[in-house]
């Protein structure tokens, strides 16, 4: 496709060679030399060739916007009621110092308490560190980011704080990146050999993980992995910067300082209830913390703006078993004995479970939206087994967006596909000088690969890995209509917009349509007056 006919009258012809013969790879050599750019391995993309604004779409850069909400299935607001809320990382968005206190935190506990090595406490957060929706083998001590189709992507996996070399991995695994995640791993990514870290709030466990590794191996230190993770572990550390309410006492003590953009919460909240739609808040955090907060963002009244209000509801198994009843609190947060008969307006309720929920309020299927930063313990029962509209909330998106829109972004993925197409349709040539020309097209692929380091310099992008996408994209969108960096992104959507996936071309289908464009693949005329479309 990328060697085609030009039917675009806009564009210029690209001057790629034609495929070698004996008689003209040196000059095809040449050729790609003097339109080809200059990539470094730290740096990326250097120069400008003159070829790549002829590859890239007038419009193209600056397209993505950190306020867009994007959709995995179609959603027609009009048809939403009812919209549902989770609190932490959902209404209430924390800023990253929050991360650093829970870290240090749990380091004190593994030292002080369960009587690991003093030198750990030398080891301060690294807030640049790990990434969500990494992967954790349990038993091998590694952390790794892993791909849609169950790969480890190479150059992403670390035994403590240092990267290990991707023949050692492939030695590990058995001669192959493949790992069995549908038996280690479990649905809720928490199997007995690997975890999956999908919150917001896993990060600083990854990272006192990392560290405690990095520790024992750097003093040689005789340790088994199994022991850091499920014995006397960090997650019980972790765990109890939560149990013991460290992290609540924290927030509710300087709330402006730990939570972010809590006007942006209350305008959606008024938006939506002046529009004549019911709202109600499932969250696994106790009332008093959640009172705090809200009352912070909403105001004391803040109830008001909820038709049903449950705290500790013990996600995800609110949404998939019927055991617990719901108790009722009274003002002072005290329970109360009574049989719950109704879901009333102005009262907070405990614990309970979803089938009830539905039974008590008749809000079913497609005309109840929820909001939810925790793929599984949010989302996934609710779209799988009880038919909701489901909107993931996912902050990393507006760094991301940020990166992608970057000129230098663009162009390194660009003449990527470009480099690939050229692979795909030179490959068959094997004369010595095709096989030149061959070689330092996938020398500068690969070096290409390292736009990375533009999101994270340890595992890159949450999204993707180097061609295909994520684990974690692929149950983002398995689990997820939407998804946005914040609820604050509905304020800029009329609540009867229809959100439509954009239509990626299956392999076997041809790019005919406008999201393909800045591949490369100029197959559609009038360009420059379709960019103006969006």
């Amino acid at each position: 496709a990328l060697l085609g006919a030009n039917p675009n009258p806009h564009m210029t012809p690209l001057p790629f060679p034609a495929p070698p013969t004996p008689g003209n790879a040196t000059n095809m050599l040449k050729r790609w030399r003097c339109i080809g750019p200059t990539v470094t391995p730290h740096h990326g993309l250097t120069s400008n060739p003159c070829v790549l604004p002829d590859l890239i779409p007038p419009g193209v850069c600056n397209l993505l916007s950190s306020s867009t909400i994007y959709a995995n299935n179609e959603v027609s607001l009009e048809e939403v009621d009812i919209y549902g809320f989770d609190y932490d990382y959902t209404l209430a968005l924390y800023s990253s110092t929050l991360n650093s206190m829970i870290y240090n935190t749990a380091r004190d506990i593994l030292v002080k308490q369960y009587k690991y090595p003093e030198g750990i406490s030398k080891y301060d957060y690294i807030p640049n560190f790990a990434t969500r929706g990494l992967h954790y083998d349990i038993q091998k001590g590694l952390l790794m980011k892993i791909d849609a189709f169950h790969y480890i992507q190479p150059g992403t996996v670390y035994r403590g704080l240092r990267p290990v070399p991707d023949d050692e991995v492939l030695q590990l695994y058995g001669g192959t990146y493949h790992v069995p995640l549908h038996k280690d791993s479990g649905f809720y990514g928490k199997g007995p050999k690997v975890k999956q870290f999908m919150d917001v709030f896993s990060i600083p466990e990854m990272t006192l993980l990392a560290v405690a590794n990095h520790y024992f191996l750097s003093n040689n230190i005789d340790y088994d992995p199994v022991h850091l993770y499920k014995d006397v572990s960090v997650s019980e550390a972790v765990g109890m910067v939560h149990i013991q309410g460290y992290m609540y006492k924290w927030i509710m003590q300087d709330l402006e300082k730990y939570i972010l953009r809590g006007d942006e919460t209350y305008a959606v909240l008024h938006r939506l209830v002046n529009n004549g739609k019911k709202l109600f808040l499932i969250t696994n955090s106790p009332f008093g913390f959640v009172n705090k907060g809200m009352m912070y963002m909403v105001g004391k009244e803040w109830r008001d703006f909820f038709d049903v209000v449950i705290v500790q509801a013990d996600k995800p198994h609110f949404f998939n078993d019927c055991v617990k009843p719901f108790r009722r609190l009274d003002n002072n947060g005290d329970l109360q004995w009574d049989k719950i008969n109704s879901l009333d307006k102005g009262h907070v309720y405990k614990q309970g479970n979803l089938f009830d929920f539905r039974r008590l309020t008749g809000w079913r299927g497609s005309k109840v939206l929820y909001f939810g930063d925790h793929l599984y313990s949010d989302l996934a029962d609710l779209m799988l087994w009880h038919g909701w509209r489901t909107g993931a909330i996912v902050p990393e998106l507006e760094l991301e967006t940020k990166v992608l829109s970057t000129e230098q972004y663009t162009q390194s993925l660009t003449w990527m596909q470009a480099l690939t197409g050229l692979l795909e349709r030179m490959q068959m040539h094997r004369d010595p000088e095709s096989r030149e020309v061959l070689l330092e097209w996938m020398k500068e692929r690969e070096e290409l690969r390292l736009t990375k380091n533009m999101f994270n310099p340890h595992f890159g992008s949450i999204f993707r890995t180097y061609h295909n996408p994520t684990y974690f994209s692929r149950r983002l969108s398995r689990f997820s209509d939407l998804y946005m960096a914040s609820i604050s992104c509905l304020l800029n959507y009329d609540l009867s917009y229809t959100f439509y996936p954009r239509r990626t071309p299956l392999q076997h289908e041809p790019p005919l349509w406008m999201d393909q464009l800045c591949t490369g693949c100029m197959k559609t005329p009038f360009l420059e007056e379709m960019t103006h479309i969006r």
